[in-house]
């Protein structure tokens, strides 16, 4: 069952980013504008990318204002395990709790990182992935549309890479000094803000950590010597 820690709350969560962002594309709705591949068309071309762009922004950044807070339960659940806390309970519960000890500021922990990661995925994302399939993928290719439509999942894949420690800073300040174990020295320092936990990781050459599946990073003052 520790598999499943903070499982409700993450539905919950994933269910309100979907709803909004369906709801937001209906309220806002982008000007559908023909394809547009050829280079002597660029200009109208990128124009069409910012467009796009900035509506799915628009739908990110709503949705993940509205589906934070429990996205805040579900970390403070999972990191529960290091200090055999049962602090978090249940969704309704811990929104009690929360709104108890911290305000309506204590479900929005942790937003500014993630919307900041969001932002700059989005715009890397689909810029290079315009000047990529403008100028590297010929239209004389006979796969050229097939290529085209993977260069966003591919893009995506890399960028992700590089926004990474913005989805760390965000995690880390959900439970940073929250009354968690996990949360408090000497498993982690209490930050004032994100930008100091950012500063933190990245003296301590950690703002990668846990990025990979396989391996995983430890800076030189992380190490404890063994008894």
């Amino acid at each position: 069952m520790g598999l499943f820690r903070g499982l409700a709350p993450r539905i919950i969560s994933s269910t309100l980013s979907t709803v909004t962002r369906g709801t937001v594309k209906k309220v806002f709705p982008v000007e559908d504008m023909e394809h547009v591949s050829n280079k002597d068309d660029v200009k109208t071309s990128l124009r069409k990318v910012l467009k796009e762009t900035s509506h799915e922004m628009l739908m990110q950044c709503m949705s993940r204002v509205i589906s934070h807070p429990l996205h805040v339960i579900s970390m403070r659940c999972m990191v529960q395990f290091v200090g055999r806390e049962v602090k978090y309970s249940g969704v309704f519960s811990s929104i009690g709790r929360i709104f108890k000890e911290e305000g309506i500021l204590g479900f929005f922990v942790g937003l500014v990182p993630h919307i900041l990661g969001d932002v700059v995925f989005l715009w890397c994302c689909n810029i290079l992935a315009h000047f990529i399939n403008t100028y590297a993928v010929d239209d004389n290719f006979s796969q050229a549309s097939v290529i085209r439509s993977y260069t966003k999942f591919v893009m995506g894949i890399a960028v992700s890479m590089l926004t990474y420690p913005f989805l760390l800073v965000g995690d880390l300040m959900t439970v940073n000094n929250c009354g968690l174990r996990a949360g408090l020295p000497p498993y982690s320092p209490v930050f004032t803000s994100w930008v100091q936990c950012w500063r933190h990781l990245s003296a301590q050459g950690q703002l990668f950590r846990g990025s990979s599946l396989l391996f995983r990073r430890v800076s030189a003052a992380a190490r404890f010597p063994i008894d």
